[in-house]
Parts: structure tokens; sequence; C-alpha cells
């Protein structure tokens, strides 16, 4: 479900998409589930080349520069977030910043993240928390 139209490798970097997907389970209560999916370049392994000397070892020649590059190609990820409740700003501003924090690279640790925002308290319509 979080990825609807399949999944499939690009050509190129597409922007990140967001929507949320209402599943009801088998009480037919509803569940929200927040796909936030971005698109990471693939690692392609380089082929090594190697030759033998006259004494039938291996030697690593160097990789002769090729004015043809391997295409890269982007593969999807996706993170989602299931609740009971329909807070779609919410799910998009949380996801996002996992997706950032990620994505950039920074020192914090995505776990101390991911229970910090669990933890917090959203006000429900109404006024009740």
């Amino acid at each position: 479900f979080c990825q609807p139209s399949g999944w499939q490798l690009f050509p190129e970097r597409n922007p990140p998409t967001f929507f949320v997907a209402v599943l009801t389970d088998i009480n037919s209560e509803r569940h929200y589930c927040a796909c936030f999916t971005f698109w990471e370049a693939l690692e392609s392994p380089q082929p090594q080349s190697h030759a033998r000397n006259g004494e039938g070892e291996e030697e690593e020649q160097e990789e002769a520069s090729s004015p043809v590059q391997p295409a890269q190609l982007f593969a999807p990820k996706s993170l989602v977030l299931v609740s009971r409740l329909d807070h779609a700003e919410v799910f998009r501003n949380s996801l996002g910043l996992i997706y950032t924090i990620y994505v950039d690279g920074l020192s914090v640790s995505l776990e101390n993240v991911i229970g910090n925002l669990l933890t917090c308290t959203i006000p429900i319509t109404g006024g009740a928390q």
C-alpha cells in the first residue's frame, strides 16, 4: 500500500511524496497509514579487472577511464507511520523530520528522535487530549 504505483527504479531522483491511506481492521476500526516516499541512489558495484602475470599470480590493473559512465539509478524508500488518529499534518511533519535527519546525515540518533515523537501529546478535536 505504501507504493501504489509499484516498486520500480528511476533514472533520476524524484521529489519526495506523501499521502495517507486509510485501512480498516476486522473490527471496522480505521488505521491511518501515512506514507513518505523518497528516492535513494543505488550503489552499483564496480567490476574489478584482474590479469595474470607470467607466474600465474593475479595482479589488479588500474581501470582505464572511460567516457561512458554507468547510469545512476534511484530506488524508492518509504517511511510509514500508522495511527488510529487522523492527523495528516502531524504525520507529514514527523516523517519529514526523520527524512531530513537521515538524508542530511545529522549526528542525531534516529531512535531518540522517534522515541521523542512517540511521547508527544497531540490534542484531539474537541479539546481533550
